[in-house]
């Protein structure tokens, strides 16, 4: 099959489509590919995600059941724990995690083995794009000698490989998957042509730009914009504190200007997988040219101090009353990294509940979303949200605002409340309520 025939594939829609990891990425897209009227094949190790999604279950709250049903019912999404069926695919692409270790390095094990278990399947005239966040070089350095050089395949010839980041924002109503513009990088300009063909079926627009190791720094400076930024704005937090001035308000009236300034809140931390993780990345590829990412590692420095300032807040809260942390009972409204999802990658709040039991306080959750976290070995449970919970807590520290809170109701019944996230702006209650 020529490239020719291939683009035709992708044309009339019988070109069949594999993803490589179905999680918080995979599953959107693939489930967009299918709605485009792909046939998608979705390979991930975990058994009890393919078996949801071969019944037609979602276990991803933007993905709902009713689509995921609906396209199992057609043939049009299945799912697998094994590699070999990519040998009939036409397309694969590769969404797994980019963790980073605790030395802050990339790990990319989930990348080495996924392009190691797809090598021996692969063939000619077949596309392979690479959507997991990542240092730039990533594409050329790895994915193209792993793919290409077993099987003896030319890139941009035999077969067609690219770059596109992956640009999923858990829980947003507005932009979701097919309306986000994607960017793709092709190692050759024939790879580009392929790649962009075929994500403009699915996704409203394609952005294509000059090489991968260019897509690649385009995902991490759009995360590390918004890191440098927060940063910015949780050191401010801490400066309009020392001057006895609210940061909400500031943040508020500055944001009257129709120029010049772009908002951004400050918070307990920074959680998710991507705004905490990928400037580190880009960070460590600077090092090996000996470059030190300064802003980048300023960010980290503040953003990553954030929950020792809000436990440290709360220690004062408490003081203030005549009480000691120890011995305290602590109640955390939110465990999620952020509001109205179910996530907990990163999230601050499992630092701020972890600092708190070191300092010898009692500590217990509620998050709608999460029943269960674990931490330092052990699993919390969320507990009920009840009246008596809250008036029984010596402190309530609000992680995340979730959207189902009761504002009004949280304030009437609890005694004092840290509130990291301007929650309880325009309410008013009993309690005594401390900002950021």
């Amino acid at each position: 099959m020529s490239r020719e025939a291939l683009l035709q594939r992708i044309e009339n829609r019988t070109a069949r489509i594999g993803v490589i990891g179905m999680g918080y990425v995979g599953l959107p897209l693939a489930v967009e590919f299918g709605r485009a009227g792909y046939r998608v094949l979705g390979v991930d190790p975990q058994t009890k995600k393919v078996d949801q999604l071969n019944r037609g279950q979602s276990y991803i709250p933007d993905v709902p059941t009713e689509t995921v049903a609906a396209l199992v019912r057609e043939g049009r999404l299945s799912a697998t724990t094994e590699y070999a069926p990519l040998r009939e695919m036409d397309a694969v692409l590769i969404c797994v995690p980019t963790p980073l270790r605790k030395t802050k390095d990339p790990d990319m094990s989930y990348i080495y083995a996924a392009t190691e278990s797809l090598a021996p399947f692969m063939h000619r005239d077949m596309i392979v794009v690479l959507e997991s966040t990542t240092y730039p070089g990533t594409t050329d350095e790895v994915i193209v000698p792993q793919l290409t050089e077993p099987a003896g395949l030319k890139v941009g010839e035999d077969v067609f490989i690219a770059f596109s980041p992956e640009r999923v924002d858990p829980g947003n109503r507005v932009y979701q998957t097919r309306n986000t513009p994607k960017v793709v990088g092709g190692v050759t300009p024939a790879c580009t042509e392929v790649v962009t063909a075929l994500y403009a079926k699915a996704i409203d627009r394609v952005v294509p730009v000059s090489s991968p190791r260019t897509a690649e720094m385009v995902k991490l400076l759009e995360n590390t914009f918004r890191a440098v930024n927060i940063g910015l704005v949780n050191e401010m937090a801490i400066m309009c504190d020392k001057l006895g001035v609210n940061v909400w308000e500031v943040i508020e009236a500055a944001s009257t200007k129709p120029f010049g300034f772009m908002p951004f809140y400050p918070g307990p931390g920074l959680g998710g997988h991507c705004i905490p993780i990928d400037p580190l990345y880009l960070s460590w590829k600077l090092k090996a040219l000996n470059y030190n990412a300064r802003f980048i590692e300023l960010a980290s420095e503040i953003n990553t101090s954030m929950p020792y300032y809000v436990v440290n807040k709360v220690a004062n809260a408490l003081n203030d009353e005549g009480k000691a942390v120890r011995g305290s009972r602590i109640a955390v409204l939110g465990v999620a990294y952020k509001k109205d999802i179910d996530d907990v990658r990163e999230s601050p709040a499992l630092d701020v509940i972890h600092l708190l039991e070191e300092k010898g306080a009692a500590v217990s959750y509620h998050d709608p979303y999460i029943p269960s976290v674990k931490l330092d070995g052990r699993a919390l449970q969320s507990v009920e949200l009840t009246a008596d919970w809250l008036a029984q807590a010596d402190a309530v520290v609000w992680v995340t605002d979730h959207s189902v809170y009761d504002r009004q109701w949280i304030l009437d019944n609890a005694r004092l409340v840290v509130d990291t996230r301007n929650a309880t702006k325009g309410f008013t209650g009993k309690a005594r309520v401390v900002s950021l």
